[in-house]
């Protein structure tokens, strides 16, 4: 047998541990046994026995599903499978400071995106007190437009009370894990391209936009709002 076809026989060597292929094999079957969000899973022991590993394999592997969210202990009832908080598993990852310059710059660019495009959510969902406290947060905000980029409390509350409007649990929660990261880069210097002098959106202009306005005109106002981020953003 020649050299080259006895090493085209030669199969890959599986190099993940023994913890790593229980947990995907635990995940595979999570998915397709029909398992709910509260269900119970076998005890250690009888998973133990049925993967033919050992229970301190088995506990390691569900630790890691803890830590996932996807599986949680509760007492008197066992293990359970979970609906993963994923703003929660975000947010341990989320560190501005041990974050490179290219995925900060990232983030900071999803939040404008995020901004854009939630102008139909709030369209469907504004009420006349959302719109009354909109206008009582502008009123301690400059009448100028000109060449400023807004105070951080201003856009914060301001924003802030935007995604809250969405009614929209998991949008909110995304807002607030990315907001460290926004501020980190806003404040940082990373961003360091001069603004360019231009006219733009304020705050109280967005919210005549709201009260007399449409989701496509929101959306346009917004991205002019913007304009200084993502032409710092885009140096």
């Amino acid at each position: 047998m020649k050299k080259n076809s006895l090493i085209n026989q030669i199969q890959t060597v599986d190099t993940s541990s023994l913890v790593d292929r229980v947990e995907m094999q635990l995940l595979e079957l999570f998915i397709n046994s029909g398992l709910k969000t509260g269900d119970t899973i076998p005890k250690e022991l009888e998973l133990a026995s049925a993967m033919g590993v050992s229970r301190t394999v088995i506990r390691e592997s569900l630790t890691r599903l803890k830590a996932m969210g996807i599986v949680d202990s509760i007492k008197h009832k066992g293990t359970i499978l979970t609906s993963p908080n994923l703003t929660q598993i975000l947010q341990k990852s989320m560190i501005p400071k041990i974050l490179d310059n290219k995925t900060l710059k990232n983030i900071f660019e999803i939040r404008l995106i995020l901004e854009i495009g939630m102008a139909d959510s709030i369209f469907k969902n504004i009420t006349d007190e959302d719109i009354l406290e909109l206008e009582n947060l502008t009123k301690q905000e400059p009448e100028s437009t000109d060449d400023i980029l807004f105070e951080i409390e201003h856009e914060i509350a301001f924003h802030g009370k935007l995604y809250e409007i969405t009614k929209n649990d998991s949008l909110k929660n995304f807002q607030t894990t990315l907001l460290p990261v926004f501020n980190f880069v806003y404040q940082s210097g990373l961003l360091s391209k001069k603004i360019k002098k231009k006219k733009h959106v304020s705050h109280k202009q967005l919210v005549e936009i709201i009260k007399n306005g449409n989701p496509k005109k929101f959306r346009e106002g917004m991205r002019k709002h913007l304009d200084n981020h993502f032409n710092r953003l885009f140096e």
